[in-house]
């Protein structure tokens, strides 16, 4: 079987948008939203006819298969227009090489008859995480949560709440005030968009092949062309896990929850000293750099640990070398008035943060399962907490410590790194301060 997926999202877009169709883009959809709506209704009535089909022939009939095909790439279509992912206002029949973000669908394959009359069953791991990054016309839902350093929310979107709904409401703000769509916000749609596709297509039998939730793949097109964070993650995880404090390991993780508490008063009092002293002079402070960076990997480290994208029991002062881990540059120059305004600024990537959290809570959830039959936890599970993770860390350098004055990055590709630059010495023995790369 070949690596690649059979349903895969083909992105040829330019990111340039109207501001006069994104003004109006929700009523000009509403043409698009009544025949949704009906297509869906027939899609659900041939769904349940398709089941009996494929338990019979263990495959679907071209032109059923033909039909759903149709419908998951007319459905890609709509979402990224409404979602701003696409421009282009979008055919009714979901025409194969029809739209800038489209969908590539194998012919289909014969399928195993038992996995056909359990499918609903067995799809309910992928609708969970559908649900969270995009809603869905069988699962409404949203990812939202919040913790001391990540906001959550919840926007309303065809019944349902997710990442791209959140994504694409603060999207609809910067494509009016600039012409363009941010980079970052299409690639996270486009990997929600991605997944959704892959999810809708393997309930309606379009493909027995599990959806892929490792959002690094396939590699955006482009990526040589993003510029390097300040907050970079490493993953050096070959993915085993010990059922043993797989299964303990809320209980293993109580002693990092508490010391990241009491860390974390530290942290807020030293951001805030960072914050003074960067709006002052113009770049913060090394020590309290050093300090705030060590406690931003720490609480990646503890993430990592708790939502099992790692395995083995971090240590308690935030020093590099774990698996799951984050680079961090040095301190910088930063202008003053984006310091000044910083939380402002950082709002939109506080609550996209806050959403993904939610992504990161069912990452956990569905990886405690797999972990303990298996023995191991699911590549694409891993890398999707994986990114989650990164995100949040840059959220949390801009966001809340001033490590740094580059914007977060929403986007899940992986563009290629510049060497780690030689590490700091802790400033005092003992002290819970790590070095930055």
């Amino acid at each position: 079987m070949s690596n690649e997926h059979p349903i895969r999202v083909v992105v040829e877009d330019d990111l340039h948008r109207s501001r006069l169709t994104v003004a109006f883009r929700l009523i000009l959809a509403i043409p698009h939203i009544v025949w949704f709506l009906l297509w869906s209704l027939g899609t659900f009535i041939l769904g349940l006819v398709a089941w009996v089909i494929g338990l019979v022939r263990g495959r679907l009939p071209d032109g059923l298969h033909d039909f759903f095909a149709s419908y998951v790439r007319y459905s890609t279509h709509l979402s990224a227009y409404l979602l701003l992912a696409a421009d282009p206002y979008p055919g009714f029949t979901g025409r194969e090489g029809s739209y800038p973000v489209d969908v590539k669908i194998a012919p289909p394959e014969p399928q195993r008859r038992l996995t056909i009359g359990f499918r609903l069953f067995l799809a309910i791991p992928a609708i969970l995480i559908a649900s969270t990054l995009l809603s869905t016309p069988f699962a409404g839902g949203g990812g939202s949560g919040q913790n001391e350093e990540w906001g959550g929310g919840e926007y309303a979107f065809l019944g349902g709440a997710g990442v791209a709904a959140l994504v694409g409401f603060f999207a609809w703000f910067a494509c009016l005030a600039r012409g363009r769509m941010p980079r970052g916000f299409r690639d996270l749609l486009t990997y929600a968009l991605r997944y959704n596709a892959q999810m809708t297509g393997y309930l309606f039998f379009v493909t027995a092949r599990y959806p892929d939730s490792d959002p690094a793949e396939p590699r955006a097109l482009g990526d040589e062309g993003i510029q390097p964070q300040a907050v970079r993650m490493t993953v050096d995880d070959d993915g085993l896990r010990s059922r043993v404090t797989v299964f303990f390991r809320l209980l293993l993780s109580f002693p990092h929850i508490v010391w990241l508490m009491l860390w974390g008063v530290a942290a807020f009092l030293a951001a805030v000293a960072s914050w003074f002293a960067t709006l002052a002079t113009g770049r913060p402070p090394a020590v309290l750099h050093r300090f705030l960076a060590a406690y931003v990997r720490y609480t990646v480290h503890v993430g990592a640990f708790l939502f099992l994208v790692a395995n083995p029991f971090p240590g308690f002062t935030g020093a590099p070398g774990y698996p799951v881990d984050v680079q961090i540059d040095p301190p910088g120059p930063q202008p003053r008035l984006v310091t000044a305004f910083r939380l402002v600024l950082a709002f939109p990537a506080l609550v996209v943060g806050g959403a993904l959290l939610g992504l990161l809570f069912i990452v956990g959830f569905l990886g405690w399962f797999a972990s303990l039959a298996t023995g191991r936890m699911p590549q694409g599970l891993r890398n999707a907490g994986a990114y989650t993770l990164r995100y949040g860390a840059q959220v949390d350098a801009y966001g809340f410590y001033v490590l740094t004055s580059r914007y977060p990055y929403s986007g899940p590709s992986r563009p290629a790194e510049p060497p780690a630059a030689p590490a700091d010495e802790p400033d005092a023995p003992g002290a819970p301060l790590a070095a930055t790369a």
